[in-house]
């Protein structure tokens, strides 16, 4: 493994890839961990949670078929083995026969089939239906042979099992009904088991000690070696710092620019960064079919009215690159024809707005037209509000307030009011980073006619959904990538999308804190299960 470094305010700080761990001398079994985090999960069911900072913590007690590896390939962990027929529409998995899920029941085939039907089931409401567009039925071959069949080719699907949204949970556990709430009842077959929470301040989880059926991909097999992980909810940045400086906690994420100092190159901590937008960047996703930016003047305008890289610099402090694609850079399907093409363009933007017939100006300097203000609104569901995103758009605001008198009028609402807002097509700019997954699936997820923005609006554009299914479809990795590479360049062209800035997630802990890595599959810190804690 080859150790990188990245540069924060001078100080050099450790790159780790994914699936790396820093380990130093021998691992040592026992202890207890916690964890600061930033944002605590408004739910614990991977099956039903849409929040990227919550599946991290689900992967301490969730497993999957299979594992992704850093290099894009896959892994045994649930399966052993794996096999895809000649017409691309069947998974045959032979699956692990000593496998327990944490109630005592039998991991089979029968689980599986269990779990994927729940899933595709519209009446449970699980978002992990989005990795499920193509899933027709799955059969039960032998006690531990699953066959999941689909209704036409999908060349995401092998990641999709893959990933942690579609991890395996009892079906006892299933029958239960609604295991957002966590604890016991949420039975998986993970390294640890869900042992309580806490709402508003942590949760609690212990070693499995008959696990011995880690990923393929893990750096040791057998049980975790901590007894026990705590993950406290600290969603203040100054908090979290001081909970690790003091000794309250032992390792946290979200760490600030400013605070890196703290940590870098610091004889009792350590400060680590995984890889820079290895799946999607932070994106303004701009709803194209509700006005004013139904006219791709007025979405262009947006795009270019505003100098992007001063922006994100004076946020970031350069720890994070400012992004040119809805794709991130770390990504091997990131469209680099697309750096330098678009933004930065007032005198353009100004142009193209007084074509649109916004030529007024009110009181507070706003564009009008027909006495009504320029305003596009910003729905940042508050839950999701982490690594100072939302003082990032609060720079882009006042920006295209002073550039070109657009009112980005940023509002964090509650996410059951941006649920209602998708579930009516009625959504205006929704900014996120998309959960990690294959390119084409998560093009199809931001920009697809049945991904979770566009399921519910009536006329999205028929050339991106076009091009996006027919790289879902296609098993030629050529013509996939000419396909990803057109949707990246259209989205971008008809201001779709106006990518922010490429994450990455930064860690800090104590210096006795070993086995940190980032997982391929989740592009954000890994499991628990690697980590140890050396004695001092």
């Amino acid at each position: 493994m080859k150790n990188n470094s990245l540069l924060v305010n001078g100080i050099a700080v450790a790159l780790l890839g994914i699936g790396a761990a820093q380990a130093a001398d021998q691992p040592i079994s026992g202890g207890a961990l916690t964890w600061g985090v930033t944002t605590e999960p408004s739910c614990f069911d991977p099956h039903r949670s849409s929040q990227q900072a919550a599946f991290f913590v689900a992967r301490n007690y969730i497993d999957s078929l299979i594992a992704k590896k850093t290099d894009g390939t896959f892994a045994p962990w649930l399966a052993t083995e794996w096999s895809i027929s000649a017409d691309g529409k069947e998974y045959t998995y032979k699956l692990r026969e000593d496998v327990v899920f944490h109630d005592g029941e039998k991991f089979d085939a029968v689980a599986v089939k269990a779990n994927f039907d729940f899933i595709f089931k519209p009446e449970n409401a699980a978002t992990a239906v989005s990795l499920l567009q193509t899933f027709d039925h799955a059969e039960v071959v032998s006690p531990y042979v699953v066959k999941l069949v689909l209704s036409k080719p999908d060349s995401s699907f092998l990641e999709s099992t893959s990933n942690v949204k579609l991890g395996l949970i009892s079906p006892k556990a299933l029958e239960k009904g609604d295991l957002c709430g966590g604890g016991r009842a949420l039975a998986g077959t993970g390294p640890f088991i869900f042992e309580g929470y806490t709402r508003g301040q942590s949760a609690v989880f212990v070693r499995n000690p008959a696990y011995k059926w880690g990923p393929g991909n893990a750096a040791h097999e057998g049980p975790a070696y901590l007894d026990r992980v705590t993950f406290r909810f600290l969603p203040e940045y100054a908090v979290r710092t001081g909970a690790l400086t003091s000794g309250q906690v032992d390792l946290i994420e979200g760490v600030q620019p400013t605070d890196a100092p703290l940590f870098a190159e610091q004889p009792d901590f350590k400060l680590l960064t995984g890889p820079s937008g290895a799946s999607t960047s932070f994106t303004f996703n701009i709803n194209y079919t509700r006005p004013p930016a139904d006219d791709v003047r007025v979405r262009r305008a947006l795009r270019d009215g505003f100098d992007l890289e001063p922006i994100v610099k004076q946020v970031y402090l350069g720890t994070v690159p400012r992004a040119w694609s809805i794709i991130g850079p770390a990504n091997p399907a990131y469209n680099k024809a697309l750096v330098g093409s678009w933004g930065n363009d007032i005198a353009g933007a100004n142009k193209l707005l007084d074509e649109a017939g916004w030529t007024g100006r009110d009181s507070e300097g706003f564009r009008t037209k027909d006495g009504k203000r320029l305003s596009i609104e910003v729905g940042y569901p508050q839950p999701y509000v982490r690594d100072n995103r939302d003082i990032l758009i609060q720079g882009v605001q006042a920006s295209l307030r002073k550039n070109v008198g657009l009112d980005l009028n940023l509002r964090l609402i509650t996410a059951g009011e941006y649920a209602k807002n998708n579930a009516n097509g009625t959504w205006t700019i929704y900014p996120n980073t998309d959960n990690p997954s294959d390119p084409a699936r998560e093009l199809w997820d931001m920009l697809g006619s049945k991904g979770f923005l566009y399921a519910n609006i009536s006329n999205p554009d028929p050339e991106i959904t076009r091009q996006i299914d027919e790289a879902l479809a296609s098993t030629d990795p050529v013509r996939k990538r000419e396909l990803t590479d057109a949707v990246q360049k259209r989205g971008v062209d008809q201001a779709f999308i106006v990518p922010l800035f490429a994450p990455s997630w930064f860690l800090a802990a104590k210096s006795t804190v070993n086995g940190l890595s980032f997982e391929a599959g989740l592009d954000s810190p890994s499991s628990a299960y690697d980590f140890w804690i050396a004695k001092k």
